[in-house]
């Protein structure tokens, strides 16, 4: 049995290897979190203008309601490979709920190129990861709102999903820098990736610390809730604030000083670099275990600059 094992190991690594002979259709299957953030939608524009480069493939773009969906997500993703797809972009919603899905597309010999997110199955399952390295990214937005504070005291930490890979890898970097700088962080408050429910609780930690100096919403619809909330209770300008993302909303806190700054994915080219890593696998090129897409921190001073405008959505 050990032997046939190994046999059947052997073989899927094989076929995972040889250009096109496992893709059943010509349909790359595009799935994130949620399709109604812009965040999620410039990964959408990234993916079309890679069709554009591969006329031979149809790409198909869906996510569920909300992050939170995750089961929702979980059935797009068996319903990717029981259709046969040629090949997934993954940005998993849950680390952990995700792996058996992506583990039967393997076995279908499917890709799975993930973004954003990855998953607790040791590096298997899946060719590629293409992502900011964020808990980098959370240090450098800690670095940032350091500097805007101008002392040390207590930072309120903003978060969005809990047990998404990307928000303990961001929230982490963030606290670690924030706290080796000799701050007290308060939090995480998970909003759930909720613009609403990040307002409100922005509000109860404001009225709650009188003495905050700063403040972090580690995503879109977070630091849009934080910056509305900061707006709205007259703390603009008066507790520093970073943001993470970089939709219209939060370019406009960023001009009128809300926001001291935002760190900014190039969101699109994850879209638009992961359809084009399963063409490469398809092709039985050899890619890259983790490719870092990169952030730019956006300030008043540089949002108009050619660097921040092509990443900013």
């Amino acid at each position: 049995m050990k032997k046939l094992a190994i046999a059947a190991m052997v073989g899927l690594t094989a076929v995972m290897t040889a250009p096109g002979v496992f893709a059943k259709s010509n349909e790359i299957a595009v799935i994130v979190k949620t399709s109604n953030s812009n965040f999620w939608q410039n990964v959408s524009g990234g993916a079309d203008a890679a069709q554009k480069e591969l006329p031979d493939y149809k790409i198909t773009f869906q996510g569920p309601e909300a992050e939170t969906a995750v089961a929702k997500q979980v059935d797009m993703v068996q319903n990717a490979v029981n259709r046969g797809v040629a090949g997934i972009v993954l940005a998993p919603s849950d680390p952990v709920a995700l792996v058996p899905s992506v583990k039967k597309a393997w076995e279908a010999g499917i890709p799975v190129i993930l973004i954003d997110s990855s998953l607790n199955s040791e590096g298997k399952y899946y060719q590629s990861f293409l992502a900011t390295d964020n808990r980098a990214a959370g240090a450098l937005a800690a670095e940032k709102l350091a500097e805007a504070m101008g002392k040390k005291g207590k930072v309120a930490m903003m978060s969005f999903t809990p047990g998404a890979g990307s928000a303990i890898d961001r929230d982490g970097g963030f606290k670690g820098a924030i706290e080796k700088a000799g701050n007290t962080v308060i939090g995480p408050f998970y909003s759930q990736a909720d613009m609403v429910t990040a307002l409100n609780q922005t509000i109860d930690v404001l009225a709650s610390n009188q003495d905050l100096v700063g403040i972090f919403g580690s995503n879109e619809p977070t630091a849009v809730g934080m910056a509305r909330a900061l707006k709205q209770q007259g703390y603009a300008g008066k507790v520093a604030a970073v943001g993470f993302d970089g939709n219209s909303d939060l370019q406009a806190f960023v001009r009128d000083g809300t926001l001291h700054g935002i760190v900014v994915q190039s969101s699109f080219a994850m879209g638009y670099k992961g359809v084009k890593t399963v063409k490469a696998v398809l092709d039985g090129k050899k890619v890259e275990k983790f490719i870092d897409t990169g952030v730019v921190f956006v300030t008043k001073e540089n949002i108009d600059s050619p660097e921040a405008q092509a990443v900013l959505y």
